[in-house]
């Protein structure tokens, strides 16, 4: 499907299945820049690091590793210990993310200063 859209200054974000499949589908060079969210358990690890792998064989533009649902300062070291040479942003862990998960409306609604809110932000700034 991705390899359809023209190749515009349109900004497309695509939320992809778990795993590599889709990267090892896509054309070389087909995005300009691919974020791998990784949880801080080994198995979410593993995974993202193969999906680091495959987008950087495949020149899938600029790599940043979000970590995700991070509870602390060893989570934290955990996921930067094992992506060191990428850039990575980390969202906390939030009961605002859950309350707005439960209720199907965004974060930014229920509390647009939350900290997982916040990280994301800077998720956004980067990229932007």
């Amino acid at each position: 499907m991705l390899s359809s859209v023209p190749h515009t200054d349109t900004v497309i974000v695509a939320d992809l299945e778990a795993g590599i499949g889709t990267l090892t589908r896509l054309p070389e060079q087909a995005v300009e820049h691919t974020l791998v969210i990784v949880e801080p358990t080994p198995r979410s690890i593993d995974v993202g690091k193969r999906a680091v792998q495959v987008a950087t064989e495949r020149a899938q533009g600029n790599i940043t590793v979000v970590a995700n649902k991070v509870a602390d300062d060893e989570d934290n070291e955990r996921v930067r210990s094992a992506f060191a040479e990428f850039k990575v942003v980390t969202v906390p862990t939030d009961p605002v993310v859950i309350k707005a998960d439960r209720q199907g409306v965004s974060p930014v609604d229920i509390d647009a200063e939350a900290p997982a809110v916040a990280a994301i932000g800077k998720l956004v700034n980067l990229l932007g």
